[in-house]
This record gives structure tokens, C-alpha cells and sequence, in this order.
């Protein structure tokens, strides 16, 4: 699933790698698939991109928007982005292909769920984009030490630390995914309550919070999700479906799991006790 280090690293390879170029065929619902959703009517989409040259591409949060001129292509967590170099046989099953003038091509394919957003930036009202295009991203100059303890000023101390960092945008793009090796490194149990969070142990979260946004991004994302090429991130995760069962990287007591909040959840009982 696509959260900040998958958008980040998508969003550089894709100026890296078709910025600049011209699209020349686009398909859209090439497999039918229930939970593909698109902005519209995705047989429009043609008309619309075909001829326009591909500009900046930014990750937002848990999205990736690919400038077109007037128009942008989002494509939200849960949709597989991927580059075909002219000459690579496509897959058999895929939602949406973008062709260009030098017969590469991008692949969108759905698993459970995904987006597929054709937009024009002004005219969307879609809550989790203008969440993600507002709200400042962890490692930005205005997600300082004070905006992230702002973050809670308004909320019950009765929720848990993964419901505060992981739900709600609050800060758009970190999930389920990259929260778990965040709590590992601050010590926390994902039920602790923030209530009983003060002082340099807050400062402890945010700053697990940036630290570890900083190591994923800065190769190319985590081991469990693919790059734009295919391949895996490489962040070794310390806590994800890869881990559970073995020993904790700094304890070596064994790696825990449990059905939390509407996911699964990683956690070592002996560096993340719940108090």
C-alpha cells in the first residue's frame, strides 16, 4: 500500500524516468475490477490525456499525482504504479495503460482497491486529497515539534497512539504500513494511551516519526512494497507481516501480532509494554 515513502520514491522516479515525454494512447478498465474507482467516466479519459506531456509528479500522503497540464492523474493507495520500458510484454490483467511516444508505458493495476483519479487540481473537493495537498509532510520545515504536538491539543487523551498517528489524516500517508517499526523505535505499544504520553517520551514519538520516515525514503521505500520499476524498497522492515514470529532486532524476544483498530498490528511485548 502506498504510503509516504511509496509516494515519495514514485513520485521521484517518475520525474526521473517520464517527465517530459508525450502520452500517445491511454486504456482505461482494461480489466474490470469492482473496487477500481476513477473521477468520472474513466472512457474520457483518453480524449482528455492523450496528446499532453507529462510535467511534475508529487507525492501527497498516501497518493501520487502526475501533472498534465491543466489536468492531473491521482493515483491513490492501493493501486500498483508501474514503468514498462517499449519492448517489456505487459502483464495480461491491468486497469489502466498509459502509452508514450517512445512506446514506454505506466500500468495502474488494482488488487483489493484502488484509485485511478483524473482531476482538474482546482475543481477537486475530495477530503483525503486537500488533506494531503494542506497538510505539511514529516520532514518539511513546518512539520516542526510544535505543529505535531498541536496535533493532539483537540483530542481526547483516551485514544491510542496508533489511532492519534495513523487514522483520520491527521498526517496524511503514515499508516498502518510504516507506523509499526515508528512505535517500535519510541518504545510504545500501539493501545498505549496518549494521555499517558507527556513530556520527553512525546518528543521521543516525533522524533521515531521523522527518523524513520527518513531512513525509508531515502531507499527507495520498505521491503514489503514495490518501487515503479518492480522492485522492493529498501528499508528492511523490523516489524511487518515479514517479521512476525522471529526474534525482535534488539531484544530477540518474539515478534507479536494482533488485529488492531481495523488492521493488523506488529509489536515486541518486551520493548513496546503496554503501561
Amino acid at each position: 500500500m502506498i504510503e509516504i515513502p511509496e509516494s515519495l520514491t514514485l513520485a521521484r522516479q517518475l520525474n526521473e524516468t517520464v517527465k517530459g515525454k508525450k502520452i500517445t494512447e491511454v486504456e482505461t478498465e482494461h480489466t474490470k475490477h469492482s473496487f477500481a474507482w476513477y473521477h468520472g467516466d474513466p472512457s474520457s479519459y483518453a480524449g482528455i490525456m492523450e496528446g499532453r506531456e507529462i510535467s511534475s509528479s508529487i507525492g501527497i500522503g498516501s497518493m501520487v499525482e502526475i501533472g498534465l497540464s491543466d489536468y492531473s492523474l491521482v493515483v491513490g493507495d492501493g493501486t500498483n504504479l508501474r514503468y514498462f520500458p517499449r519492448g517489456k510484454k505487459l502483464p495480461d490483467r491491468y486497469q489502466m495503460r498509459i502509452t508514450l511516444e517512445d512506446g514506454d508505458s505506466l500500468l495502474c493495476t488494482v488488487q483489493m482497491y484502488g484509485t485511478m483519479f483524473l482531476i482538474e487540481p482546482e475543481n477537486f473537493d475530495n477530503p483525503y486529497y486537500l488533506a494531503a495537498k494542506e497538510k505539511p509532510l514529516p520532514g518539511t520545515e513546518d512539520f516542526d515539534y510544535e505543529y505535531f504536538s498541536s496535533l493532539r491539543e483537540e483530542l481526547s487523551g483516551k485514544i491510542s497512539i496508533k489511532e492519534f498517528l495513523a487514522t483520520n489524516q491527521r498526517i496524511p500517508g503514515l499508516g498502518n504500513g510504516v507506523l509499526q517499526d515508528i512505535l517500535l523505535e519510541a518504545g510504545l505499544h500501539p493501545k498505549q494511551k496518549i494521555n499517558t504520553i507527556q513530556g520527553n517520551m512525546w518528543k521521543k514519538v516525533y522524533d521515531a516519526v521523522i527518523n524513520i520516515l527518513d531512513q525509508m525514503c531515502a531507499v527507495n521505500g520498505r521491503d514489503t512494497e514495490k518501487t515503479l520499476f518492480g522492485e522492493p524498497g529498501g528499508y528492511v522492515t523490523k516489524l511487518s507481516k515479514k517479521t512476525v514470529g522471529k526474534p525482535c532486532p534488539y531484544c530477540g524476544n518474539e515478534i507479536k501480532k494482533m488485529s488492531y483498530l481495523g488492521g493488523t498490528v506488529y509489536y515486541c511485548p518486551v520493548c513496546q509494554p503496554l503501561s
